[in-house]
């Protein structure tokens, strides 16, 4: 259900026990969200999997206690007052958002959820006259302060210097097998395949707007095709390489990338302006491509240039002059 903020009490207007309601379930909804970070984490991470164990064990800790001061100041019956329920009250970042993010942003979710609520209680203590209401909200801002200790006091435990290390590794060649190797493959595909169409339909067309509609189909389609191919012939599971549907996206969209740098100078009406800026585009294209294998594929950087501007230079040629013969 969605409240307005019309339908929705601001943290000032909180009775001392609707306060303390509304910390029992946060510290109930921040236990589960640990405990999907644990599990989303474990396989790969087992050391950060741990820590998340932990401090789902302390949230759960925390809300005992709550609970327990509740029942001997206002009873049994717990008023539901979750986050939504509040204007201005700190929100949190549904699990599935982060399922794909890095390990470092997982781990710094988990920090800013700690500090977010310490410092909101804080403040909260801050703004408010009554007495009563003001120690609770700093023995709440405490509570907090103290969570964030525990938290850096689990990643010391289970994510030491060498397991934090290793999964850093371990994140980085995911990143490459994922988003890198198969974007890279579509860049040099989309850059050097098209150079023969583009290029043979300009010398023997001598039409710009003819020679851009060639290269936009042509690099959609590689685009499309290329795309395709790296979805659907591995899905990751074996390989390790990750979501087929990411290295999909990835190598479509630099293969169309890599087609359309030199395709779009033709959008200029006088051919040799156009053309001398596709060349300009193309040996950018692959200046970039060998930034990138050296990069992240550790390839030497005389080695990449030489094979890049070997293969380039190859296929613009092929297509200069066939182009030529018309």
């Amino acid at each position: 259900m969605l409240f307005s903020l019309q339908s929705r009490k601001h943290f000032s207007q909180l009775l001392e026990n609707e306060i303390l309601a509304l910390a029992i379930s946060a510290e109930e909804d921040d236990a589960r969200i640990y405990a999907g970070y644990a599990d989303r984490t474990r396989k790969e991470y087992p050391a950060t999997a741990a820590m998340f164990d932990a401090m789902e064990a302390d949230e759960d800790n925390h809300r005992r206690a709550l609970i327990a001061d509740y029942q001997r100041r206002f009873g049994n019956v717990i008023p539901l007052v979750r986050r939504e329920h509040v204007a201005g009250y700190i929100s949190r970042r549904p699990v599935w958002l982060v399922e794909n993010l890095g390990i470092e942003r997982i781990r710094q979710e988990a920090a800013n959820m700690e500090s977010d609520a310490y410092h909101f209680y804080l403040r909260a203590a801050q703004q408010t006259g009554d007495a009563d209401t003001r120690r609770l909200l700093g023995d709440l801002a405490a509570q907090e302060h103290g969570h964030m200790t525990q938290a850096s006091a689990a990643e010391n435990t289970h994510v030491h210097t060498e397991a934090k290390d290793k999964e850093d590794q371990q994140a980085h060649r995911q990143f490459i097998l994922t988003w890198v190797q198969p974007g890279l493959a579509g860049l040099m595909d989309g850059s050097v395949s098209t150079l023969a169409p583009i290029f043979a339909t300009a010398f023997a067309t001598h039409n710009p707007w003819t020679t851009f509609l060639v290269g936009l189909a042509a690099s959609v389609g590689a685009g499309i095709s290329m795309g395709f191919t790296e979805a659907v012939h591995d899905d990751g599971v074996i390989s390790g390489r990750g979501s087929p549907l990411k290295r999909g996206l990835a190598c479509g969209v630099m293969t169309a990338l890599g087609g359309l740098g030199h395709a779009l100078p033709y959008l200029i009406p006088h051919f040799w302006t156009a053309t001398i800026i596709a060349f300009v585009v193309v040996f950018i294209e692959l200046l970039a491509i060998v930034w990138i294998q050296n990069r992240y594929m550790e390839t030497p950087l005389v080695r990449a240039f030489f094979q890049i501007a070997l293969g380039g230079a190859l296929v613009l040629i092929a297509g200069i002059l066939i182009g030529g013969q018309y």
